[in-house]
């Protein structure tokens, strides 16, 4: 793999300065190096940057903005399209994510290009896993809360009736129904 970027070497503050620099179209990618450059002059450092590592810089920038405006327009889609369904539905959207994710980095790492950590993906993936168990045990805990209110209720229910002298099969059916069962 070849040299790191000079403007990847930059300190964090003058790296948040060009980024801020970049995203104002007033300035020019001429005149964010000049600021920059000034800046590093200023606070003492030695290294600087030229107009083409920005420029290459700026590129580089616009096709990950790009893409991330493309992976958000459709996330946007998806969960329009799955926000009623089942969380399954958005555990399976992820993971087919993660496993495009996974074959464009390896495509790219075949190519001479590191677009994205395979650590990342694992710590993904990882994340969507407990995820989907998070969601599974809330689906389960939410399904015994209903069950034990349906229980409740039946109980109330069979105790009102029986006052008005109801029988224990018909006490019996009431429960059924009430409590799914048969």
């Amino acid at each position: 793999m070849g040299r790191k970027s000079t403007i990847d070497l930059l300190p964090e503050p003058f790296k948040d300065a060009l980024n801020a620099l970049l995203r104002d179209p007033a300035v020019t990618q001429l005149e964010a190096a000049e600021k920059v450059n000034r800046l590093l002059v200023q606070a003492g450092e030695e290294e600087r940057v030229s107009k083409s590592s920005v420029n290459r810089y700026a590129m580089r920038m616009d096709k990950i903005g790009a893409k991330l405006k493309q992976s958000r327009e459709v996330s946007k889609m998806w969960i329009a399209e799955l926000g009623s369904a089942p969380q399954g539905q958005v555990g399976h959207l992820l993971n087919e994510v993660v496993r495009n994710l996974a074959f464009d980095t390896a495509i790219a790492l075949s190519e001479g290009e590191d677009i994205v950590p395979p650590k990342l993906i694992r710590e993904l993936s990882i994340a969507i896993n407990n995820m989907e168990k998070a969601s599974s045990e809330n689906e389960k805990r939410t399904a015994q809360i209903r069950q034990q209110a349906r229980e409740e209720a039946a109980v109330e229910l069979t105790k009102e009736l029986k006052n008005d002298g109801i029988s224990e099969q018909v006490e019996a059916s009431i429960k059924r129904i009430l409590l799914g069962a048969g």
